[in-house]
């Protein structure tokens, strides 16, 4: 008996030397911010978030949304948001920055958890973790599309939303961009095929459930010069109007990545960081 208790042994300790180690239990009371695969997390400090005040042009959606946040932070009633709209006016870009904004003033009081969209079915689990701590979050899912490719994670948004019989943490809120634009268009057209309408009304019932919408649209010109100047003014840089409205012209819009890129053109010509 000795002897074959002594291959089992062996065995054992070989097995446990194959498998990979358990990975501690993460600590959601510390970090700004995380980001949620469906298995791990990873804890992100800092947060890569511009100054609030850098972003111009979306002054209502600003204001909208860090009072959002303020509230959720200090454990008051808060929204859900969706912030929907034009490629590259800043909704990813706002929703870090208001997030640090808070942070600044209520350190260690919220925590920003992006959550990867293959990850939404899991997202059960990760409530079940946030639900113990004593902390507010808020889960950011970013480019989510609603198309009929992407239902499944519509469905499991939806089913966030809604919550089940396990109520959400009141504490935990969600914040969505999204630069579809017929997310919140209400007129479908009777030749649409079956399925497109359905994709439709899955998106619209999506979007019923955001307490908090904000719309992000084209810049005009003025506007676009006056995002680009937030960069490049605190640098002491020059700018061309009509070299910085070619550049936009060559890409195809009036955005703030837009201007962020020319911004970030002319402070490297200049020997300088951005």
């Amino acid at each position: 008996m000795s002897a074959q208790r002594e291959v089992f042994e062996r065995i054992a300790a070989a097995l446990e030397r194959l498998a990979p180690p358990l990975a501690p239990p993460q600590d959601w009371s510390r970090a700004p911010g995380y980001v949620w695969d469906g298995e791990r997390t990873k804890a992100v400090d800092p947060i890569d978030a511009r100054p609030l005040s850098t972003l111009r042009g979306v002054d209502d959606q600003k204001a909208a949304l860090t009072a959002n946040i303020e509230r959720l932070a200090k454990g008051a009633a808060a929204q859900d948001v969706l912030l929907w709209g034009t490629r590259g006016m800043g909704k990813s870009a706002l929703v870090r920055a208001a997030v640090a904004h808070v942070q600044s003033k209520r350190p260690d009081a919220l925590a920003l958890v992006q959550i990867e969209n293959r990850a939404l079915h899991s997202v059960p689990a990760l409530l079940a973790e946030l639900g113990q701590v004593p902390r507010s979050f808020l889960l950011f899912i970013d480019d989510l599309g609603f198309g009929a490719d992407q239902r499944a994670e519509t469905l499991s948004l939806r089913s966030l939303l809604d919550g089940g019989l396990s109520p959400r943490p009141p504490r935990v809120r969600v914040a969505v961009t999204s630069n579809r634009r017929a997310i919140v268009e209400r007129d479908a057209s009777e030749n649409d095929a079956l399925h497109e309408r359905d994709a439709r009304d899955d998106a619209l019932a999506l979007a019923d459930r955001f307490g908090l919408t904000l719309g992000f649209h084209p810049s005009d010109q003025e506007t676009y010069l006056e995002i680009l100047r937030a960069y490049t003014d605190p640098l002491g840089l020059e700018v061309d109007e009509e070299e910085a409205l070619a550049w936009a012209i060559a890409r195809g819009n009036r955005s703030g990545r837009t201007a962020l890129q020319f911004a970030t053109e002319l402070a490297g010509r200049a020997g300088l960081s951005l």
